[in-house]
């Protein structure tokens, strides 16, 4: 009986000392975590119940992790973005106060473009934190529509800017069918329009195409236009991302539309989105399933 007793002592210490380590290193990782710090992940070496418990919260700590990364980097770009207009607006303002420049049309015309351009980049930061909050519902509002008139309906939006600028466009959509939110792919659509309008050189229309293909419906957007280079076409979907920072200061793009055409095409609708390039023009096409 003491031999039993002694032995069961034994063996009750170390199932308990067993039990006990995952939980006293979650212990001590939360007390990290509270004062601010990322802790190592928690060492795991067994699947019961403590176990998954100990991976769920290994993953939890690399989500945060990752969270405060992305929102440092938002921050950061948002303030580097912002920073450059403000500053021309506020400089001018301060030589017209001062008497430094006498204003003109010219002047007054660049500092209402500026002006456009923060504008235009709050806006669709408020539609990117939207569809943000959209992923995160279990549901999102679609009907079925005529893509087919919906997709002309957006070309024809842009008819009065595509005169202007004397580019011309050609259309040839296939008739289909889709389950969609059709103010996400009116939106997609205006922003692949207006990237390839920014962007268009050389000579020749923008071709817009939709046509059924396999078990999705694709639609492109071609526009002439410099190659993007083959390490660049994946980071341009990245948010204030630009292949031509310079540029893009002066002729108002902010980085942000193909990022929210990303988050709706991908997240909301289960498609994908990519880019084709050749030595004179870039497409741009999405694939929205059946």
């Amino acid at each position: 009986m003491i031999a039993a007793a002694f032995v069961g002592s034994l063996l009750h210490f170390y199932l308990i000392k067993r039990l006990i380590k995952p939980i006293r290193s979650l212990i001590q990782s939360t007390e990290k975590l509270k004062l601010g710090d990322y802790p190592e992940p928690v060492q795991v070496n067994k699947q019961d119940e403590i176990g998954q418990l100990v991976t769920q919260y290994n993953g939890l700590i690399a989500q945060l992790q990752t969270n405060e990364q992305q929102r440092k980097k938002l921050v950061s770009d948002l303030s580097h973005e912002i920073r450059t207009p403000l500053s021309n607006l506020n400089g001018y303002l301060q030589a017209l106060k001062d008497g430094d420049i006498v204003g003109d049309k010219v002047l007054f015309a660049s500092l209402h473009q500026e002006s456009n351009r923060l504008s235009q980049m709050i806006e669709q930061l408020e539609q990117l934190k939207e569809w943000d909050y959209l992923s995160t519902q279990s549901v999102v509002k679609k009907e079925m529509y005529e893509i087919e008139s919906q997709l002309t309906q957006c070309v024809a939006m842009f008819d009065r800017a595509l005169m202007q600028k004397n580019i011309p466009i050609q259309v040839e959509v296939e008739s289909c069918k889709l389950y969609i939110n059709i103010e996400g792919i009116q939106q997609v659509i205006s922003n692949l329009l207006e990237n390839a309008m920014r962007y268009y050189e050389g000579i020749g229309p923008i071709l817009v195409t939709g046509k059924k293909q396999g078990k999705g419906y694709c639609i492109s957007i071609t526009g002439p236009s410099n190659p993007i280079p083959v390490n660049e076409r994946e980071k341009v979907f990245m948010r204030f991302y630009r292949l031509d920072s310079s540029r893009s200061r002066l002729t108002g793009g902010s980085g942000l539309g193909l990022a929210i055409s990303k988050e709706i095409v991908e997240r909301h609708h289960q498609g994908e989105i990519g880019i084709e390039t050749t030595d004179n023009s870039n497409t741009f096409w999405i694939v929205l399933p059946r």
